[in-house]
């Protein structure tokens, strides 16, 4: 195994296409690497000064097109369609939950949280799109439907903290 996994760090660090898709290289994590891509997407939110709402938007828009080729590609080339590594759907999803939500650090780590279960217990339909639609479109798509219902979530529990008194 260790064998394996030096060949699969040598195979990320000098692909373009495997570098971006594992997150700069965060996917050779090697426990709950989809976990690590999405703490390092909430580092990059704060890391990045605040963005107008469009352009924060716009970036997540990108990120989702660009994110169905450059995972589509990496998964063909490993041979695996989504292979736990690849984490830049948990990054562009994670961007998209912070999208909406409060720039504040409770609020990110609760968004983060909402974010991980949704992705990890994949409710219906997420478990579908998971497991029915190829490529980088499915590997995209399950964890953006997991960053729409972590928004709902989180635009819940904001209505709930602004009404209380």
């Amino acid at each position: 195994m260790p064998g394996r996994r030096v060949g699969l760090a040598r195979t990320v660090l000098r692909d373009p296409v495997h570098w971006l898709a594992f997150g700069g290289g965060i996917g050779l994590a090697p426990v709950a690497p989809g976990t690590c891509g999405s703490a390092l997407a909430v580092l990059l939110f704060w890391l990045v000064p605040p963005l107008p709402a469009l352009v924060h938007v716009g970036l997540v828009a990108a990120g989702f097109v660009l994110g169905v080729w450059v995972c589509g590609a990496s998964a063909r080339r490993l041979g695996v369609h989504d292979h736990p590594g690849i984490v830049l759907d948990e990054i562009v999803a994670m961007w998209a939950v912070l999208a909406l939500t409060p720039r504040e650090f409770a609020w990110s780590a609760t968004a983060f949280v909402a974010f991980r279960i949704m992705d990890i217990w994949k409710p219906w339909p997420i478990r579908e799109a998971d497991h029915r639609i190829p490529g980088g479109l499915g590997i995209m798509l399950d964890d953006a439907l997991a960053a729409a219902f972590a928004a709902v979530v989180m635009s819940s529990l904001w209505k709930l903290f602004e009404s209380l008194p």
